[in-house]
């Protein structure tokens, strides 16, 4: 019967089992923290060139050599075309803005709006503009919640304006929202619905932080403590003032006095 080997005295002392788990947490916590860190501004970088240098190739071309400073430089200068572009805008607004640039708007306007198939698109695309870029134009005014897509689920939407039920064939008097629900994360499709004022609940969120909610599928929340206070439906300014148009009774056109006739006149006429 064959004895066991005898023991070694130098005996090597053990690594813990969990130095090499943490040091790959914390490796794989550190590479998530510099993905963080990076990637918006590397998005940021990447989308600045690629605006700059769209505008670049589109009117480079278009702008005279005598203006142009990379024919005199030694190296090229990005973002030549983007600043003629944006003087180019200026110098149009400019003259738009005046009695000459109006009329031959307007002229303009009535050439596309005759043109068939261009008439659409052109009409479409202005009254889009107009809305988000006019000083004096509409945007959405609050941010709300209403129980859709059935009742105990609620969704943001973004409130347009106020509507009265006889503009989209519904009865007169009748105070309601036209309201945006968005999809998630592309913002620019989504419903246009018609809702009652009592149907939806008007929060005090402001219309960016509900965007960046809906574009980040809910991972971002607006800072600060997290609580949103509710407003009462239909709480705002222009409803109340739609309300009161709406039920104040038309005014009567104040008949005007009976105009005298002098005592001569009447005295001449019973003569007579």
């Amino acid at each position: 019967m064959s004895s066991p080997p005898p023991m070694s005295d130098d005996v090597s002392p053990k690594r813990p089992l969990g130095t090499s788990s943490s040091l790959a947490g914390k490796l794989r916590t550190y590479f998530l923290a510099g993905i963080v860190v990076t990637a918006p501004i590397a998005i940021t970088l990447w989308a600045t060139y690629w605006f700059v240098t769209l505008f670049d190739a589109w009117l480079r071309p278009l702008i005279p050599p005598l203006l142009d400073p990379n024919r005199y430089l030694p190296f090229q200068i990005p973002g030549i075309g983007l600043v003629f572009a944006l003087i180019g805008i200026t110098v149009i607004g400019a003259f738009a803005a005046n009695l000459v640039g109006k009329s031959i708007l307007n002229l303009w306007d009535r050439l596309l709006n005759r043109t068939p198939v261009v008439r659409s698109v052109y009409k479409g695309t202005k009254q889009i503009f107009e809305t988000l870029f006019s000083q004096s134009g509409a945007s959405f005014r609050n941010v709300g919640l209403i129980e859709w897509p059935r009742k105990g689920i609620y969704s943001l939407v973004f409130v347009s304006r106020e509507v009265d039920g006889g503009q989209i064939g519904l009865e007169p008097g009748r105070a309601m929202y036209a309201v945006y629900i968005s999809t998630t994360p592309n913002p620019t499709s989504g419903y246009v619905y018609f809702v009652d004022v009592g149907d939806i609940r008007i929060i005090d969120m402001p219309v960016e932080d509900a965007a960046k909610m809906v574009i980040s599928m809910g991972l971002v929340f607006p800072e600060g403590n997290g609580q949103v206070n509710m407003l009462p439906a239909g709480g705002n300014i222009d409803q109340e003032m739609a309300r009161k148009l709406l039920e104040e009774p038309p005014r009567k056109a104040a008949a005007k006095p009976a105009r005298k006739r002098p005592a001569s006149s009447r005295a001449k006429k019973l003569d007579s």
